[in-house]
């Protein structure tokens, strides 16, 4: 799949109204006859599934914005913020490559309103076109805000994704739970991926169980392909700096793909080096390997570089081919075709009341070393200190170093969402909510997940090499040199036993906590209300 516009399938005379000759063009000695102006959001750099399909070259002008609101909402990482700046440049270059006439509106050009509300209207009084087109927006804020602005704006269906938001609707429609696992079996049913008639392949929906080994730290991982900036991102590393100099991390490691034949290039180098031996160790994490078998192509999907039927046809192709096994590539594919089409559906299906949603009442600050890295926890300094770098931290370390941590000391349940929006380059609302405030902190009360991701100590030794370099002891449950994951671990079993001891999967641990004498949950609770209370 490419980035080439689909033919024209039928004449404009009869998909638009009449068309103008604008002032602006004419004023410079040119001629644009404008039909549709199609406002293009910076996740959307993509012609096929948007509104730029049935667009056309000769007759639409394309508007692309950087506007500061969207850039300060939330101190977005640095490369964040050059991810989606330079890719946005690119690919507006692409679309005047191919014969597309673009309005691009740059953070620092004169004028520059600073929204996307002013950008639009300031653009539909120097075009006046007959209609104002856009794809459906990726997050409910801005939907919400467009929308409001613009009521007669054209909303186009996004099609980059596999299951159109109507299939969750329609299979969410009267359950009483969402659970990815049936909504990925009807994807796969739907789409034959990893089928072999109307059963699995290999017999399972799912390989788990095998995808849980501990890595070893004396593997030559394959480093992942990154890419020279060149100019256009070299120039948007120096804005970012000037400007957002104050934000999370350096410009001068940028090195993601922004481009689409970048993207391509990076699945390429996941699929052959990687993708093979990605399943069994992917809950894995080691000191000093940030990227292990990870595919680092998220922010390229979520910009729209990539294809996701694409790049799960590309995995099993590898699998069919045999130089992966099942396991790494059912592993891979759940998480393109389950979780991130699922989150998708849950986010649409749930919002806007999904994210104030509490549901354990939390509300104590976000640690301030979340932003600096600067803790005696070797776990949560590995993670966040990659963070800081990388802008990037994969799954585990994000649900059970950074997630459990936070669930267990209860930190504010938004606080925690605006720190992985803002910190990670793939974070898009839609995607990072529901991953976030559903699955990592519970505060959606189960609606995802079916009991707390809470763990203690013991997981991060099981998974990872951290506790070999931590000045806490993963072995003692209380005292000032105990692993602080341990007793907080049983702390927060107490604080929200009302509220957690009826769940059927939450049964064991409430008995095993229940079994303890007063003398030993004493102890527990009063080491975890010591460390709670050095917080800052």
């Amino acid at each position: 799949m490419d980035n080439s516009p689909s033919p024209v399938s039928q004449p404009v005379s009869q998909r638009r109204p009449a068309l103008r000759i604008t002032n602006t063009a004419a004023a410079r000695g040119e001629i644009y006859q404008v039909s549709d102006l199609i406002v293009v959001l910076g996740d959307q750099l993509s012609v096929q599934g948007t509104a730029l399909e049935t667009a056309h070259r000769e007759h639409d002008r394309v508007l692309m914005m950087e506007v500061e609101d969207e850039s300060r909402i939330i101190p977005h990482h640095k490369h964040k913020i050059v991810l989606f700046l330079s890719a946005m440049r690119h690919f507006a270059a692409g679309l005047r490559a191919d014969g597309w006439s673009v309005d691009y509106v740059k953070l620092d050009d004169p004028g520059n309103q600073g929204s996307f509300a002013s950008e639009i209207a300031r653009a539909v009084a120097r075009h006046k076109p007959d209609r104002l087109v856009i794809t459906h927006p990726g997050e409910y804020r801005v939907r919400h805000a467009l929308k409001t602005a613009f009521p007669d704006l054209v909303e186009v269906a996004d099609t980059r994704f596999i299951a159109p938001l109507e299939t969750f609707q329609q299979w969410a429609e009267g359950r009483k739970s969402l659970r990815l696992e049936y909504f990925y079996r009807l994807l796969r049913r739907q789409t034959g991926l990893l089928m072999s008639d109307d059963r699995p392949e290999g017999g399972q929906w799912n390989y788990d169980a095998d995808n849980r080994a501990p890595a070893d730290p004396d593997q030559n991982f394959a480093p992942p392909k990154r890419f020279a900036p060149d100019a256009i991102t070299r120039s948007v590393m120096d804005l970012v700096e000037a400007r957002f100099g104050d934000h999370m991390g350096s410009a001068a490691n940028f090195s993601w793909p922004v481009t689409r034949a970048e993207a391509q290039a990076a699945l390429d180098d996941f699929i052959t080096h990687r993708l093979p031996h990605f399943g069994a160790t992917q809950d894995a994490m080691l000191t000093d390997e940030p990227f292990l078998n990870h595919s680092l192509i998220s922010s390229s999907l979520n910009l729209g570089l990539l294809d996701p039927l694409e790049v799960c046809h590309r995995a099993k192709q590898a699998y069919l081919d045999g130089s992966a096994p099942l396991n790494a590539v059912e592993g891979f594919i759940r998480q393109v075709l389950g979780w991130r089409e699922y989150v998708r559906g849950l986010y649409w299906h749930t919002m806007p009341a999904y994210q104030d949603r509490n549901a354990l009442g939390a509300n104590r600050p976000l640690p301030a070393f979340y932003w600096t890295g600067e803790t005696e926890l070797a776990c949560l300094r590995a993670a966040i200190s990659q963070t800081i770098a990388h802008g990037y931290a994969h799954h585990i370390q994000r649900l059970m170093i950074t997630g459990t941590f936070a669930l267990l000391i209860g930190a504010d349940a938004k606080d925690v969402h605006e720190w992985y929006l803002a910190v990670y380059v793939d974070a898009l609302e839609w995607v990072e909510l529901p991953n976030t405030l559903g699955m990592s902190q519970f505060a959606d009360g189960g609606m995802m997940a079916s009991k707390p991701y809470a763990a203690s100590g013991q997981y991060i030794k099981r998974m990872s090499n951290y506790c070999n370099g931590c000045r806490y002891k993963v072995s003692k449950r209380t005292g000032p040199d105990a692993c602080p994951f341990n007793a907080l671990y049983w702390d927060f079993v107490a604080r929200h036993e009302d509220v957690l001891q009826a769940n059927p999967r939450m049964g064991p641990v409430y008995r095993t906590w229940h079994r303890m004498d007063d003398a030993k949950q004493t102890a527990l609770r009063a080491s975890a209300a010591d460390f709670l209370g050095g917080l800052a």
